[in-house]
C-alpha cells in the first residue's frame, strides 16, 4: 500500500493542494517499510491527484482538500483520509493501526479563492 501526506517537511499541511512536499509512505503489513519525499509539481484544478494515484497511490492523508481533488480520488480508486494535523509519519503510523479515521475536512469556496476551516 503506497500512502501520500500533503506536507511542509515533515509535517502535514492544512491544505493539499499548497503542500511544499509530499511524503509518500510504502507500508506491507500493516508496517511502514520506505520513506521518500517528491516536491510538489504544482497546484492546477484536477492535476495532482491524477499525479499521485499515477505514482500508485492508493491512500492519501491529508489536512483539509477541495472536493474536486475528493471526487478525483474516489473516482481513481483512491481512499481519502482528511482532517489530519501533526507529523506526517505518525498520521500514517496512527492510519495502518486504525486509530485515524476522515473527518471529511473538505473546503469550501475554492472558486471565489476563499479556504475555509482547515486550509
Amino acid at each position: 500500500m503506497k500512502i501520500a501526506v500533503p506536507s511542509s517537511g515533515k509535517r502535514i499541511c492544512e491544505h493539499f493542494g499548497h503542500c511544499e512536499n509530499f511524503n509518500i509512505f510504502e507500508a506491507r503489513d500493516g508496517r511502514i517499510v520506505s520513506e521518500a519525499s517528491v516536491p510538489n509539481p504544482g497546484h492546477r484544478p484536477g492535476f495532482l491527484p491524477n499525479f499521485l494515484a499515477d505514482m500508485g497511490v492508493t491512500v492519501i492523508v491529508a489536512g483539509g482538500m477541495g472536493g474536486g481533488a475528493v471526487t478525483i480520488f474516489e473516482e481513481r480508486g483512491v481512499q481519502v483520509v482528511a482532517g489530519a494535523s501533526g507529523d506526517a509519519r505518525n498520521a500514517v503510523e496512527r492510519f495502518l493501526l486504525g486509530e485515524l479515521k476522515s473527518t471529511g475536512a473538505v473546503c469550501q469556496g475554492h472558486a471565489m479563492g476563499e479556504h475555509g476551516e482547515n486550509c
